[in-house]
């Protein structure tokens, strides 16, 4: 062991020696620590996300809003400056908008770039952004989810009914709130009302993948060792999508089959269980241009869909557990919310329609303040540098990965008064472009040419859950625990200690209190 250690720093030493003295680009980059190109890697790999997290946020204390890490010889660039970040991404937009490309090693996760999130910036891209946006996503067929959405509703209310009916009327709504989540993703990839084991196996399945991904990071560096070091995580990940692959063929299958017997794409059938619309319909369709037009196979469907469920699932419960955490620790704001919804609503016992929520600016604060104060994710997807270019004095290389730190931009004392706290009251004066394209003052969708298409559908989302969540229950904190707001960063930045509360159905509130 100790040989292979003194071996290791030996030719880290001369590497380092080489690449400093030797090859070092004269050009300056934004400042930042200096790494030992192989140790350092193997370091930053061996740390938690939790971790990473904390040294970047002391990065920025210590080299301002601009900073480099090296891993390898590879330029890390991170942006904490919300100005700096509408710079690069909205006045630089086409060349702050390619992703970096992954390891060999683990290009399987993503068939090669083939999802929406992951490819490059360029025409397979654009097809496949196109096609979410003005199908799925356009406007005009979300209206069609609607039933789905009340369906959703209702079992989440009802799980969390049977929930508060046993012992002291504490639950614990994350498991719920996710479920809930999940089952309305599956019914818009799929356009299929699944039974409740079904859903859980599918959920099992991609959030096994999914946690698991981070493991192979570690074949970055030095695939040639590491594929040997770690073969294990190779076997077990492709077991993961084998498992994923059994329970998605059928699904697949039957929607061909269904496609083909149904001509209009508008309709639905939601007394059969099963709908026309779907965004694997809209998938089906789509032909590769600069592939002889051939038609996506199999394992690029089931790609393609597992990004559109994971991507509308774990950020939105996630936001949603920490809008309601909030809801639930500062009773204040639960009042207010309340009142609102009585006068807009009354106090009928059918739950808020959706096109009720424009008329509820307060609800809507309360969701903004939310994604600000905890954005479900501190940093965005990495971007990719296609030319060289010089922002704000320094040099960003070609190919250099950039990324912008969410967290600390909707924490800005210079943009929001004490920003720390939780003041829904801030964005009812005026109103704030989630876009960032006049001014970033937050950006938990991200901004720019690579903003996450599904931001309307998300807010909708958001809107929809937390106003019926608060119609139909009363939230108060679970006797002699106090609403804990520690993060822990998994998939997304979710609450360290789950959130508990004591929740007391409103028609019988008083009888109970």
């Amino acid at each position: 062991m100790e040989l292979c250690l003194f071996i290791i720093l030996t030719i880290s030493l001369f590497i380092t020696f080489f690449f400093f003295f030797f090859t070092k680009n004269k050009k300056k980059l934004p400042p930042g620590p200096l790494l030992v190109p192989i140790l350092g890697s193997l370091l930053w790999l061996r740390r938690s996300p939790a971790d990473i997290v904390s040294i970047l946020r002391y990065l920025h204390s210590q080299y301002g809003h601009i900073f480099t890490v090296h891993i390898g010889s590879h330029p890390f660039i991170f942006i904490f400056d919300r100005s700096l970040a509408h710079k690069v991404l909205i006045e630089h937009g086409s060349v702050f908008s390619d992703r970096p490309l992954p390891p060999p090693a683990i290009r399987f996760l993503s068939m090669n770039q083939q999802t929406v999130t992951s490819s490059p910036y360029g025409p397979l891209w654009r097809l496949l952004r196109r096609n979410l946006i003005s199908e799925i996503l356009n406007p005009s067929r979300v209206k069609l989810f609607a039933h789905s959405r009340e369906w959703v509703l209702h079992l989440l209310l009802s799980k969390l009914h049977l929930q508060s009916s046993s012992g002291r009327a504490v639950v614990t709504a994350m498991d719920s709130l996710r479920f809930a989540m999940f089952s309305l993703l599956v019914l818009m990839c799929f356009g299929e009302k699944l039974d409740e084991d079904a859903i859980k196996d599918i959920e099992f399945a991609q959030r096994e993948l999914l946690l698991y991904a981070g493991k192979l990071n570690v074949f970055s560096i030095a695939p040639i060792i590491t594929k040997r070091l770690f073969r294990h995580r190779f076997t077990t990940a492709f077991e993961m999508i084998r498992r994923q692959k059994e329970l998605y063929t059928p699904l697949l299958t039957a929607r061909k089959e269904h496609k083909k017997t149904h001509i209009n794409p508008a309709v639905d059938d939601p007394h059969g269980g099963r709908f026309i619309c779907s965004y694997l319909d809209s998938l089906l369709d789509i032909k590769l241009p600069d592939e002889n037009c051939r038609a996506l196979t199999d394992d690029e469907l089931m790609v393609l869909c597992s990004e559109f469920i994971n991507a509308g699932t774990d950020t939105t419960a996630t936001a949603l557990e920490w809008i309601m955490a909030n809801v639930v620790k500062y009773p204040d704001v639960q009042a207010k919310m309340r009142e609102e919804i009585e006068r807009v609503a009354g106090d009928r016992s059918e739950g808020i329609k959706e096109e009720e929520l424009q008329k509820m600016p307060y609800l809507k604060a309360v969701v903004m303040e939310g994604l600000r104060r905890h954005p479900p994710g501190h940093l965005v997807l990495p971007h990719s540098v296609s030319e060289e270019i010089v922002v704000d004095g320094y040099v960003i290389p070609k190919n250099a990965t950039i990324n912008f730190g969410v967290a600390a931009m909707g924490w800005d004392e210079k943009v929001w008064e004490k920003p720390m706290e939780f003041r829904p009251e801030r964005f009812l004066d005026e109103g704030v472009d989630v876009t960032g394209s006049r001014e970033i003052k937050m950006m938990p969708f991200g901004v720019g040419r690579r903003i996450c298409p599904g931001l309307g559908l998300s807010l909708l989302h958001l809107e929809y859950f937390v106003a019926n969540l608060v119609r139909e229950f009363e939230w108060r904190e679970a006797e002699g625990e106090e609403i804990d707001l520690a993060e822990k960063p998994e998939f997304t930045v979710v609450m360290k200690n789950s959130m508990r509360a004591r929740i007391i159905p409103r028609h019988s509130a008083a009888a109970r209190a």
